[in-house]
C-alpha cells in the first residue's frame, strides 16, 4: 500500500511517469478502469470546487463511485489527537472513522486547511497525519496544511504540455492578499518545480520566507535534479528571464496565528505586488498561472489574466488528469 501525501516522497521518474499517465489520460489514449466496482471516500473539512468536482468526476471515469463526507456536516465532528478526553464538542475519533471507511472503500481522500494558529503544530500537517496513521488503505492528500500535491502534480503536467520537456525558468511571486492564506500551493509548487530539474525562482516580501525545512529539502532536489534555487524580495527583477510565473498569496509564519498583524504588515505591498502587463513584459513570454479561485485586480491584473499567456484554465482541467493518473497507481491491479 502506498499514500499520496507529498510529492517530496515520490521520485522524480515516478513524478514524471505519473504526468505521462495524466497525459494518456487527457488524449484518450488510455481506458483503464482500475475503480470498476468499488468506491473511493472523499473527506472535505474545507470548502472545494476543483478538487471537488475533479476528483468525484475522475472516479467516475475509472469505473468508481465516490463517498463524499464533511465533518461536522455530512457526518460527525472527528477528534484526530490521541489520547484525549473526548467531552468536548468532538464526536468521533479518526481512530474508528478511518479505519471503517476502509472496510467500504478502496481509497481515502481528505482536505484540511491550516488554522493558521499554530505554526509549530500545523507545519506537522497533524490530521493528515492522523488519517495516514489508521488506514489501512492509501490515502490521497487533498490539500493539507503543507502541501497540495494533486495540485502541484496538474502544474507540473501544465508546464510540460505548454513548453515541452526539460529545465525551465519558473517563478513563484508573492501576491498581496487581504488576508493571509496557508502555504501548502506555494510549498508544493516549489517543492515540485524543484524535483523537476527547473531553474526556481520564488519572490516574496521580507517576512513571509516559506518553512526553513522545506526550503532546506527544496535546495536538496534541486541540486540533485540539475536544477536551481533563487529566493529574492524584489518582484520586479524576479520576472526578468521567467518562462514560467506562478502567482500566489500566503501568510506570514512570523504573525501565524496573529492575522491582525500579518494583515497590516501586507498593506505595505499592495500595489507592488500585483501580477500586471508591466511585470509579464519582463518574461520570456512566460505562461501565467495559478491554482485558482483568484481574486481578479489583487492577485493579477484582467489583462493579464485574460491573455492568450493564461493557462489557469488548462491548469485547472489538468487537474482531473493528474488525479486520474495518482489513482490509477495507487489503485491498479
Amino acid at each position: 500500500m502506498r499514500d499520496f501525501l507529498t510529492t517530496g516522497d515520490w521520485s522524480r521518474a515516478e513524478l514524471e511517469g505519473l504526468i505521462d499517465s495524466a497525459l494518456r489520460f487527457k488524449r484518450g489514449d488510455e481506458q483503464s478502469r482500475p475503480l470498476a466496482g468499488r468506491s473511493v471516500a472523499l473527506v472535505f473539512f474545507n470548502p472545494s470546487l476543483r478538487t471537488r468536482a475533479s476528483m468525484q468526476v475522475g472516479i467516475f471515469e475509472l469505473g468508481g463511485g465516490a463517498v463524499v463526507l464533511e465533518p461536522g456536516g455530512t457526518s460527525w465532528t472527528l477528534e484526530h489527537r490521541d489520547g484525549v478526553v473526548m467531552d468536548g464538542d468532538k464526536t468521533e475519533h479518526v481512530a474508528e472513522f478511518v479505519r471503517v471507511l476502509g472496510r467500504y472503500c478502496a481509497g481515502i481522500g481528505v482536505r484540511t486547511f491550516a488554522a493558521l494558529k499554530n505554526w509549530e503544530e500545523e507545519r506537522t500537517d497533524p490530521v493528515l497525519a492522523a488519517f495516514a496513521r489508521y488506514s489501512d488503505v492509501p490515502v490521497i492528500n487533498l490539500e493539507s496544511a503543507m502541501h497540495h500535491p494533486c495540485q502541484s502534480t496538474a502544474d507540473m503536467m501544465t508546464i510540460r504540455e505548454k513548453l515541452g520537456m526539460g529545465r525551465k525558468r519558473v517563478l513563484m511571486t508573492w501576491a498581496w492578499h487581504p488576508k493571509p492564506l496557508p502555504m501548502a500551493v506555494p510549498n508544493s509548487f516549489a517543492l515540485a518545480s524543484a524535483q523537476m530539474g527547473h531553474d526556481l525562482v520564488i519572490a516574496h516580501p521580507p517576512g513571509y520566507e516559506l518553512d526553513e525545512e522545506l526550503i532546506a529539502e527544496i535546495e536538496r532536489q534541486a541540486r540533485a535534479q540539475g536544477g536551481s534555487l533563487t529566493l529574492t524580495n524584489e518582484v520586479a527583477e524576479a520576472f526578468d528571464g521567467a518562462e514560467v510565473v506562478y502567482a500566489k498569496s500566503w501568510g506570514s509564519k512570523k504573525f501565524y496565528g496573529a492575522t491582525d498583524e500579518d494583515v497590516k504588515a501586507r498593506a505595505a505591498y499592495r500595489d507592488s505586488w500585483i501580477v500586471n502587463e508591466d511585470k509579464m513584459r519582463r518574461t520570456r513570454e512566460a505562461v501565467f498561472m495559478h491554482c485558482l479561485p483568484v481574486r481578479r485586480n489583487v492577485i493579477v491584473t484582467d489583462a493579464v489574466i485574460d491573455s492568450a499567456r493564461s493557462v489557469v484554465i488548462d491548469e485547472a482541467e489538468n487537474r482531473l488528469h493528474a488525479q486520474k493518473a495518482v489513482m490509477a497507481k495507487l489503485f491498479g491491479k
